[in-house]
Parts: C-alpha cells; sequence; structure tokens
C-alpha cells in the first residue's frame, strides 16, 4: 500500500457555472470554486492550510491565500503539467496530509478558455509564450505548420489507426456517450444539446482523423475540491467521506516532444497505471466507474488501453454495445466530461468522481459505485491517475 493509501478524505467540491462568456478573470473564477468547496465542507475558508494550484499561474500567496482569508498556510505547491495537473494535484495534497505537512488542503484550477485567449485565434508568437518544449515548437514544428494540439496530436492518433487497424467508430461512440451524459448534468454546457451520430458524421473533419465533435470544448470556469484528514472523518457529517485509495503520475519517454519519441503510443499513462493500482491495492475490475480527461475522443480509447482494460487497438471493440453507458460495464464520463460538459483542467472530472461516490450524481448516477477512478491527460502525454473511494 501506498503512504497515502486511506489517509486524506475529500470533504468539499465547487464548481461555477461552465459558460462562454464571462467578465470574471482566472482569479475571480478559482476563489468562487474555493470558497465554494469550503462551503460544502462546512469549514471557514481561513482554516485552510494548504493549497495546491493546478495548472493556473495565480500566485499562491499574493492573490488565492490572502483573499481565503489564510493566516497560517503551511504548505503550498503549483502543479504544471497541463491537463495532468488537477489529478496529480489531488494525489499532491493528499502526500501534504499524510506526511503531517498541512491538515486541509484546497486544490483548485480553472481558466478562461473561451473569453481569455483562445487556441484557435493565436499566432506562433503568442503561442510561444506557454507550452512544454518552446524551442522546439517554436523552431521545428510551428514552421511544418503544427500549430495546435489538434495538429500534434494528429501523430499519435494516425499512428495509432496505422498500427493497430483500431476502428474508428470509436471515436464516435465515445462523443455520443458522453452527450448522453451530459444531458443528465444540469451543469453541463452542452445540456439539451442533441448529438446524432447522423450529425458526428457529417461534422467537419478539421484535421484528420478528427471530426469536429472529436474535440473538447472551450469553456470558462473553474471547480476545486477540499481534502482533509481521514482520521477527521467523523467531523464532516454533511456528506460521505470519499478516500483517497491511491495515485500515480506518469511521463512519456522523452515528455516534452510528441514526433521524435521510440515509441508514439507510449504515454505517462502507461508508466502511472500500474503503479497507481498498486499503490491502492485495487485491481481494474473493482473500479465501478471512470472520469477519463477527453481532451479528445481517441484519447479515452488509448487510455482504456494503456490503463489494461483492453489491448492497443481493441478499445473501439471495448466500448461498443454500451459498455461504458450508464449502466455498462464501466461507465465512464458520467458528468459529460471536457468533451459535452466544459473544460477546467479536469477538475470537473474529480468533482464528478466524488458525487458518484457520495451517491450524488442524480439521474446520472452509477448503481453501487464504490471504488472509481479519475485520470488526467496533458501536453505531451503526461498522465495522471487516482483512484478514490467510499
Amino acid at each position: 500500500m501506498d503512504p497515502i493509501t486511506d489517509k486524506a478524505i475529500i470533504v468539499g467540491t465547487g464548481e461555477t457555472d461552465y459558460v462562454r462568456g464571462t467578465e470574471k478573470n482566472d482569479r475571480q473564477l478559482i476563489l468562487e470554486a474555493a470558497l465554494a468547496a469550503c462551503a460544502d465542507a462546512g469549514i471557514e475558508p481561513e482554516s485552510v492550510d494548504g493549497v495546491v494550484m493546478a495548472m493556473v499561474d495565480v500566485p499562491t500567496n499574493e492573490d488565492f491565500v490572502a483573499a481565503l482569508g489564510i493566516r497560517d498556510l503551511h504548505a503550498h505547491a503549483h502543479i504544471h503539467i497541463g491537463g495532468a495537473s488537477a489529478v496529480a494535484g489531488i494525489i499532491e495534497a493528499a502526500a501534504m496530509i499524510a506526511a503531517g505537512r498541512a491538515h486541509r488542503v484546497i486544490v483548485a484550477t480553472g481558466w478562461r478558455s473561451f473569453s481569455g485567449v483562445r487556441l484557435g485565434s493565436e499566432d506562433a508568437t503568442s503561442r510561444d509564450l506557454g507550452g512544454p518544449g518552446r524551442e522546439i515548437r517554436r523552431n521545428i514544428e510551428y514552421p511544418a505548420g503544427l500549430m495546435v494540439p489538434m495538429q500534434w496530436y494528429s501523430l499519435h492518433a494516425n499512428r495509432w489507426f496505422y498500427e493497430t487497424h483500431a476502428d474508428p467508430e470509436g471515436m464516435k461512440i465515445v462523443a455520443l456517450t458522453t452527450r448522453e451524459h451530459a444531458h443528465l448534468n444540469p451543469k453541463a454546457y452542452m445540456k439539451d444539446r442533441p448529438l446524432t451520430a447522423e450529425q458526428y458524421d457529417a461534422s467537419p473533419i478539421l484535421v484528420k482523423p478528427f471530426h469536429l465533435f472529436d474535440i473538447c470544448l472551450e469553456t470558462d470556469g473553474a471547480a476545486a475540491v477540499l481534502l482533509t484528514s481521514a482520521a477527521d472523518a467523523s467531523l464532516y457529517t454533511g456528506h460521505r467521506p470519499v478516500y483517497i485509495a491511491g495515485g500515480a503520475e506518469g511521463h512519456a519517454d522523452v515528455p516534452d516532444d510528441l514526433s521524435s519519441r521510440p515509441d508514439i503510443l507510449n504515454m505517462g499513462i502507461t508508466k502511472a497505471a500500474p503503479r497507481a493500482f498498486a499503490s491502492a491495492g485495487i485491481t481494474r475490475d473493482e473500479i465501478d466507474f471512470a472520469e477519463i480527461y477527453d481532451c479528445f475522443t481517441f484519447i479515452v480509447l488509448r487510455q482504456l488501453e494503456e490503463m489494461g482494460f483492453c489491448a492497443r487497438g481493441e478499445s473501439p471493440e471495448f466500448v461498443k454495445e454500451r459498455r461504458i453507458g450508464l449502466g455498462g460495464e464501466l461507465p465512464v464520463n458520467t458528468h459529460g466530461g471536457l468533451l459535452s460538459q466544459a473544460h477546467v483542467i479536469g477538475m470537473n472530472h474529480v468533482v464528478e468522481a466524488v458525487r458518484q461516490l457520495r451517491g450524488e450524481a442524480g439521474a446520472a448516477q452509477v448503481e453501487q459505485a464504490h471504488i472509481g477512478l479519475v485520470t488526467g491527460y496533458g501536453d505531451f502525454s503526461d498522465g495522471s491517475l487516482a483512484i478514490l473511494h467510499n
């Protein structure tokens, strides 16, 4: 067992509305989510003594801590591994608590990916300000026309199809399933916006092999969770506590460069998954649901493979027959995910996992949900995986 196993519990969750268009800045959104998480736990914000900021550039001490009213911060961290940051932040917070470095830790993230600087509207000069491997991006990829994530990740997707002869139908199944789940979620941006198989097929291919609906949303919003010591579980009576059973992060062999890796199909989750399952002492067969980072539909399929739920190339068959839908063998992204709920760097996946394990997911509730996993996927295949239980 990992030293963090069952040492920390999630006792509070908070989300803003997920919108396209806001007058609030990133700081205001993140603070709103953090305050909501404290209120959900029934604690005063100033009692928090640990902070983990996931993939945001809000300076911890000056902006966030002061705004919360914290006067005695014991520990803080910034996690910058793209979409893997939120889940990695949960693991870091649990480690802080297990080590006695902090007692109550907020993990928060958010952004304005619609109202702020959008990937599709940037030129190479402005985009050079962020992301890993800036010299590689500027000097090799941008001149070749590889400007945005859908172009970068098409290299991975096309190689996967070439090597495995995987069925492209799997991507459509993921898109349609997550949209179905979003209709059950009042906070989903795509709630009441139907998506049919015909609409998917008719949508433009933006970059081969990605149709429009294979690519995640751009939205404004934030989400946060509050962790505390499992020894204090009896003090929090408002909700069922959710325990951190274990977790891990992993990184590709060449973490800053996608195109020159020895095996482009090896991902951070390839390394993280066996460590995470071993740390939690839980097998794949025991997982009741999975909230899988879904920046692209094919990334959901690839993570299912690299986590060991099926072999490479077999995930399109794995997801058929409504296997990942509610009532299926492994419900996936029961909230709609980045594809149909919102893109807040994966923290909404953590919030949904907590809601499922509390039994508070409403119409999207998985029956007998006791153990769930959450993944993160960042930048050029950074991976994180946390296993939670009630």
